[in-house]
């Protein structure tokens, strides 16, 4: 039976105590930090599959630990903040946080995304048993390997987090077919695609910030103004 560690950090020690439970009640193992330095130091000492990470903390916020992280570990973020403004969200997905949540937030959608990130950990490879059933996707100089779970292009590597492999996947395996967000969204986060616009704009963003050559004149992954995105053929 699969056992899931999360890391929770929050300086609110009633938030970290009550998340704990939640998942707890879920099966899943708890390690809590109340800042990121905490967080990190967490990191190197214990294997954790994800990360419920609060933005707002003294001594290193969530965003400067989320670079911190980032810089080694593509393990899920799943980044919480009091604040519900669209800049917030969009300044957390673009640091490298994989799905948000705003607090005050309902238990059962924070088990929801929870278990959404971690499967989508262990699809790719990370965590599990789940067996690939495809080895190399490849457009051009653009190559994704399923089973290392590796990306180059032009045959250097590429650092990409698990929501961004996913979308990149998704896109290679359909080269030509347009996407709406809506469609990549369910797809992607197997969740219903209610304001999902920021989200997937931003993950593609980022995406093609790391393999094209010039993020404004993109030759792999295309936008189809007013209905969504599409991976050249």
């Amino acid at each position: 039976m699969r056992k899931y560690q999360v890391l929770v950090v929050d300086d609110d020690a009633d938030i970290r105590e009550a998340i704990e439970i939640y998942l707890k009640g879920e099966g899943i193992e708890v390690c809590k930090a109340q800042n990121g330095i905490e967080a990190l130091r967490v990191l190197e000492e214990k294997e954790i599959h994800l990360i419920i990470l609060d933005i707002m903390m003294p001594q290193m916020d969530g965003i400067q630990a989320t670079f911190k992280i980032r810089e080694s570990r593509n393990v899920p973020i799943l980044m919480l903040s009091a604040k519900a403004e669209d800049t917030d969200k969009i300044l957390g997905l673009n640091v490298g946080a994989d799905d948000y949540l705003t607090k005050p937030f309902n238990p059962l959608e924070l088990i929801a995304r929870v278990k959404s990130q971690l499967r989508r950990y262990t699809t790719l490879g990370h965590f599990g048993e789940e067996e690939p059933t495809s080895e190399e996707l490849r457009v051009r100089g653009l190559v994704l390997n399923t089973v290392t779970k590796e990306v180059t292009v032009d045959g250097e590597d590429v650092r990409i987090t698990p929501t961004e492999f996913k979308i990149l996947e998704l896109l290679m395996m359909n080269k030509g077919r347009v996407f709406s967000i809506d469609e990549i969204y369910e797809k992607v986060w197997k969740d219903p695609a209610w304001g999902a616009d920021n989200t997937v704009a931003v993950h593609v963003r980022r995406i093609r910030e790391k393999i094209e050559i010039n993020p404004k004149d993109p030759k792999y992954l295309k936008v189809v103004w007013g209905i969504g995105y599409k991976m050249e053929k």
